[in-house]
C-alpha cells in the first residue's frame, strides 16, 4: 500500500490517503475521497513507513480515486470561481437578514454535492433562514460552520512569532486543548505577547511540546529550591528543562549542574 500526503490549498494542512498501487510523484494533482465527498488536491509527500502509520491510525484511511485529468482541473477552477461567487452571495444575504457573521471562505466539493461556508462570529448565530436561501440558489447541501479564533487562523494561515508557518494550518491534525499550565511546565514568562499566537489564544506548540517537557522535568528542582550538589549545599536560581541542568549558588559561587550527574537527595 502506498500512502500519500495531500493538500487542498497551497501551504495547507497535509491529509493522508491510501494510494493503493498508484505511483504518484510529488506536485501531481489527484481526486480523493473524503467525508464531504470527492475533492481535488495535490500530492506533496509519500510515507516511507506506511505500516507504522497504519498501526497508529484511528479510523479508516480514505482513498485516492485517480490522478486528475485536464478536465478535472477545469472543473476545479470553475468550482473555485463558483465558490467565490457563493461567498459574495452569502455575505449579501446575511447582511440583509441582519446577521453578524464574518465569512472566511466558501468552497464546493469537487462533485458539488456540498457547499461549505466558514464564518467567524462573536456570538452564536441562527443561520437557518440563510441556509434555506442558499440551498434554493445552489440546490446542494449547505454547511455553515461557525469557527473559533483558532479555526479562523487555521483557515487564513500566516506566520507565527517563531517565524514559521502557523502550526494549525501546517502540521497539526486537530486543535488540541491548550492550558496555561503547559506554559508553566515549560518555564515560560506568562506574558500574553510571548505565549499567545496570531489568533490571540495560547500557542498551539505548547500542547504538542508539553509531554517532552513533563518527561524532562522529572527529578528537576524548581527555582528557589535548596539542593545538595557535588559542590555543597546551594540554592537554585535558574533551570534549563530540556537539557536537564540548572544553575545554583553554592558557597557564593555560581555552579551549573546536570541533574543526571547530580548527587542531590
Amino acid at each position: 500500500m502506498n500512502i500519500y500526503g495531500v493538500v487542498f490549498k497551497d501551504h495547507g494542512k497535509i491529509y493522508y490517503f491510501n494510494g493503493r498501487d498508484l505511483s504518484i510523484p510529488n506536485k501531481v494533482t489527484v481526486i480523493v475521497e473524503t467525508e464531504r465527498g470527492l475533492q481535488f488536491g495535490k500530492v506533496v509527500s509519500k510515507l516511507e513507513d506506511s505500516a507504522l502509520f497504519l498501526s497508529k491510525l484511528k479510523g479508516e484511511l480514505k482513498e485516492i480515486v485517480r490522478i486528475s485529468t485536464k478536465k478535472d482541473y477545469e472543473v476545479y477552477l470553475k468550482n473555485l470561481k463558483d465558490g467565490d461567487e457563493a461567498l459574495k452571495n452569502a455575505k449579501s444575504i446575511s447582511s440583509s437578514l441582519g446577521l453578524e457573521m464574518h465569512f472566511i471562505d466558501a468552497s464546493f466539493t469537487f462533485d458539488k454535492k456540498q457547499l461549505l461556508f466558514n464564518f467567524y462570529a462573536d456570538e452564536r448565530v441562527d443561520f437557518r433562514e440563510l441556509a434555506k436561501k442558499l440551498a434554493s440558489i445552489y440546490h446542494t447541501r449547505i454547511e455553515l460552520r461557525q469557527v473559533g479564533a483558532r479555526d479562523k487562523a487555521e483557515n487564513v494561515g500566516g506566520i507565527g512569532i517563531c517565524g514559521r508557518r502557523l502550526c494549525c494550518s501546517n502540521c497539526l491534525k486537530s486543535n488540541e486543548p491548550v492550558t496555561i499550565n503547559m506554559a508553566k511546565n515549560q518555564n515560560l514568562a506568562l506574558n500574553p505577547s510571548k505565549i499567545n499566537g496570531a489568533c490571540g489564544r495560547l500557542l498551539c506548540c505548547l500542547a504538542f511540546e508539553d509531554d517532552d517537557y513533563i518527561s524532562c522535568m522529572r527529578g528537576m528542582p524548581n527555582v528557589g529550591n535548596k539542593v545538595k550538589t557535588p559542590y555543597g549545599d546551594g540554592v537554585v536560581i535558574s533551570v534549563d528543562i530540556l537539557n536537564r541542568r540548572y544553575k545554583a549558588y553554592v558557597n557564593d559561587e555560581l555552579k551549573e549542574i546536570y541533574v543526571d550527574d547530580d548527587k542531590r537527595t
